[in-house]
């Protein structure tokens, strides 16, 4: 298991870091460690490649609290229908409708993309053994597949090259065929050797068992061949039944989920909790669909609101896209549950399965079961997952609705109706009803991974969110289409302005603003 390349001495380590710092004023910082040890240090239990992989693993999700605030709660939350804003300093400047500040929507770029990709390429240069190089792979892509998603276009095939991160864009086409391939690869390479297990010390997600690697990449694949669906269907029909039928397969049941054990506190517990009393709060989307279907679920992932006076307290989101209310009041709204110790989830079985279901709902084999057979397993897995009981009864539900959403305090109500969509799978039913239920179970089951949501409402419509009250975009985005993707950051612009500029123009196909469109978004 130790068949390394030379380990770079300590003067070339040092080159990296302090290059690579130039995309980002805290790399040192995070960096430090592995620059300052020894070369004896570094050799010692995989020293090294531990460093890079632990790194790397903890700006897929983010770690770091500030950086999970912009990314999963105030950009992800908001606009995949989990949180809403409730601080009102976020007032005039927040995701959520639709006027972000460049500090606001450069986090995702400047800090997830440089770290994961400074960290694989140390990697790389470090290392030729076939198991750390196929797991550091596939993290990558875990982790630069949700950045692409948010901004299309980024550097990708290029980085690195002449030992620089400020690299030629690929268009958004070009990067997932090169992601498949990838996954490809590492899942070739992860397979020869799945006896091989490595250091529980490298690895928060599996602790060394490379046998899950090859399921979670088998997963991933699955997940972004699924993205791709309706702009290269054979591509992505071709790549699904390769993940779905593979020898040792995708995640199958809720011990295989990828969760990241943490070091420190569950950065979601310190945005909730500890920032301000709580900057973000459940949004109203998903306590009126849950409300509507009297999910079992909801003791599991939210709190009690805590209003008084005349208010019958009970799951109560706070909707998004609002002028947030003076200090205080929007804390009375209901909070995620989430303790300081709990892990972070990154794909749970449930998803899977879900993804399997619209597979089969297109024809696509998916290892022999019917769309309905996946969809029920998926609420099943959903409810264990959460040590929630009623799976059976819930899933057979073909009368409730998503209910209505009444603003306790009077002001941010939505009396519409955002969908009229049931929990029973119904086989006669048309297409597009069918992919609307999978769609809209999925979301609830990967709460609270709001990217991956904002994602899948962005290809396909689903679920059916409430519209934003205050649109501040000044037109530039479509109120009932919603947020499509976030601007470059100013920095780019300074420091790799011509390779910015020609993937505006070549590969963005619309302005560098909130509302065009990126690649697969070609249905909603």
């Amino acid at each position: 298991m130790k068949r390394y390349k030379l380990v770079l001495p300590i003067v070339a380590c040092v080159y990296f870091v302090l290059f690579f710092a130039t995309c980002t004023d805290k790399y040192n910082e995070y960096n430090r460690d592995i620059s300052a040890a020894t070369e004896e240090e570094m050799g010692r239990d995989d020293y090294l490649l531990r460093q890079y992989l632990l790194a790397m693993q903890s700006w897929v999700i983010p770690t770091d609290a500030n950086a999970n605030q912009f990314v999963e709660c105030l950009l992800g939350g908001a606009f995949g229908g989990y949180l809403s804003d409730s601080n009102p300093g976020f007032n005039n400047r927040n995701f959520s409708t639709y006027i972000p500040e460049n500090h606001w929507w450069r986090v995702a770029f400047n800090d997830i993309f440089t770290k994961i990709m400074a960290n694989h390429k140390f990697l790389h240069n470090s290392s030729e053994n076939p198991v750390s190089l196929g797991v550091a792979d596939i993290i990558k892509i875990m982790g630069i597949s949700r950045v692409t998603d948010i901004y299309g276009p980024i550097p990708y095939s290029q980085v690195g090259e002449d030992g620089q991160l400020n690299a030629p864009y690929d268009s958004q086409e070009q990067i997932y065929k090169l992601m498949l391939q990838e996954l490809d690869g590492a899942i070739e390479a992860l397979t020869a050797h799945q006896t091989e297990d490595f250091s529980p010390k490298s690895d928060r997600i599996y602790e060394g068992v490379v046998v899950n690697w090859i399921k979670l990449a088998n997963s991933l694949k699955l997940r972004l061949s699924m993205r791709i669906a309706d702009v290269e269907p054979q591509l992505a029909k071709e790549k699904a039944e390769e993940a779905a039928n593979h020898n040792i397969g995708t995640i199958s049941s809720n011990s295989e989920n990828a969760f990241m054990t943490l070091a420190n506190t569950n950065p979601f517990h310190v945005v909730m909790y500890e920032y301000n009393g709580g900057d973000s709060r459940i949004s109203a989307d998903i306590t009126s669909f849950m409300n509507g279907y009297n999910d079992p679920r909801r003791e599991k992932y939210f709190t009690l609101s805590t209003f008084t006076g005349n208010t019958t307290n009970g799951y109560i989101g706070l909707r998004s896209g609002i002028m947030i209310p003076e200090a205080g009041k929007a804390q009375s709204y209901s909070n995620m549950k989430v303790e300081t110790g709990n892990k972070l989830l990154w794909m749970n079985a449930a998803e899977v399965s879900f993804l399997k279901a619209e597979g089969a709902l297109r024809g696509w084999n998916m290892g022999g079961g019917s769309a309905e057979e996946y969809y029920n397993a998926g609420i099943s897995l959903s409810f264990e997952q959460w040590d929630a009981s009623g799976a059976e009864q819930y899933r057979e539900d073909e009368v409730s609705v998503p209910e209505s959403y009444k603003d306790p305090l009077g002001s941010y109500s939505y009396f519409g109706t955002t969908s009229k969509i049931t929990v029973k799978y119904d086989v006669e039913a048309e297409y597009e009803k069918n992919l609307e239920r999978i769609i809209t179970q999925k979301w609830i089951a990967n709460f609270p991974l709001g990217i991956e949501a904002w994602s899948e409402f962005r290809r396909t419509g689903y679920p059916k969110l409430i519209p934003v009250m205050e649109n501040k975009s000044g037109g530039t985005v479509s109120t009932e289409r919603m947020a499509r993707r976030l601007p470059y950051p100013q920095e780019e612009y300074t420091n790799n302005a011509q390779n910015v500029a020609n993937a505006v123009s070549q590969y963005l196909k619309g302005p560098d603003n909130i509302g065009t469109d990126i690649w697969w978004a070609k249905k909603n």
